[in-house]
């Protein structure tokens, strides 16, 4: 059996998760104020899941994954895959933020830049997983 361990430090506590639940079901986020820049947004206030409403009470952290999937990881250039994959392209990657909610769940949700379609050129919001503290 393979143990996943993830530190994180808040409020000068160290932490340790292990996941509970590999997730990855679509959300409905939750911002009080609209981010500036929708395919870049921030984390989000809140979100609904399976009809139920999370409130975020604490964004423990955030990071960001420009790696290209699929179809798209053979359509550019070494040179400029290379610069894509720190900085993003065109639908391309993926925005994390793992988050404390009213419950007092720790939930990692993502933010997809990949459009679903031509008509529907927005990214789209999952929970990816639910984590538990390790003690």
């Amino acid at each position: 059996m393979v143990k996943i361990l993830f530190l994180i430090s808040c409020d000068n506590m160290r932490m340790e998760l292990t996941p509970l639940h590999f997730l990855d079901q679509p959300i409905e986020v939750i911002f009080d104020t609209p981010p500036m820049l929708e395919k870049s947004p921030d984390c989000p206030n809140g979100f609904i899941w399976e009809g139920k409403t999370y409130r975020v009470t604490e964004m423990l952290s955030s990071w960001s994954d420009f790696k290209r999937r699929g179809r798209m990881a053979q359509n550019m250039r070494p040179a400029h895959a290379a610069v894509a994959a720190g900085r993003g392209s065109l639908n391309v990657g993926r925005f994390y933020f793992r988050v404390k909610v009213d419950t007092d769940q720790i939930f990692d949700i993502y933010y997809d830049r990949a459009m679903k379609n031509v008509d529907d050129r927005k990214g789209q919001w999952f929970v990816y997983r639910e984590l538990r503290s390790a003690a």
